[in-house]
């Protein structure tokens, strides 16, 4: 029964913010393409609650070997939302776009944006490096790079007055939030554990 509930608040978690978004007015009168670059982002933001979630263990009857592949799909789930959200402002507002690249914009959630952007770009990029780097120096970079990626991206959702309802863009912000604190707090005692020195083998001795 808990398991139940718990997937039931998820599905409620990742799909009510969308379809508040995908129902706004405020998107009555805009462009196919900024409507499809604009949920983009709020589906990016969803997607984003689940990456901690799969990355330490957080869902019940999940096997860790799914949770991992799933965690690589959503992963790049989340970086083609963020490219059709990027993709469909530019097709929208060029000059915008470009401003907001060279942090030239004069909009603060701009900024927040790109950092999100380029975060998840990189940690993309490292995840396809992971068999290359030493265990403990992946985990710590990408775990970086994806903390990085959810502080940018609240911020820059929550100073956007945008067709994401206040109510529900709060709070899928906040569990976002709690999911990425509860992976850090996770992951703080498997590096301490890793780091700690192996005790000495004893050696024993003959007598001559």
């Amino acid at each position: 029964m808990r398991s139940v509930a718990i997937w039931a608040a998820l599905a409620a978690a990742l799909t009510v913010p969308v379809v508040i978004a995908a129902t706004s007015p405020v998107l009555a009168w805009r462009d196919p393409v900024y409507i499809v670059g604009g949920l983009a982002g709020v589906v990016g933001l969803a997607l984003l609650l689940l990456q901690p979630l799969l990355a330490g263990g957080g869902l019940p009857g999940l096997p860790a070997r799914r949770a991992r592949h799933l965690h690589a799909l959503v992963g790049a789930g989340l970086v083609t939302a963020v490219t059709l959200h990027v993709g469909g402002l530019w097709l929208t507002s060029p000059p915008d776009v470009v401003d907001a690249l060279l942090f030239r914009s004069p909009t603060s959630f701009s900024a927040w944006g790109v950092i999100a952007m380029w975060a998840a770009f990189a940690a993309a990029l490292v995840a396809t490096f992971r068999r290359r780097m030493r265990p403990l120096h992946w985990r710590l970079c990408h775990l970086a790079l994806g903390l990085m990626v959810v502080l940018g991206s609240i911020i820059h959702a929550l100073l956007i007055d945008g067709s994401m309802g206040t109510i529900s863009k709060v709070a899928l912000c906040v569990l976002v939030a709690a999911a990425a604190a509860r992976l850090v707090w996770q992951q703080r005692w498997s590096v301490a554990l890793r780091r700690r020195p192996r005790p000495a083998r004893a050696t024993s001795t003959t007598p001559s």
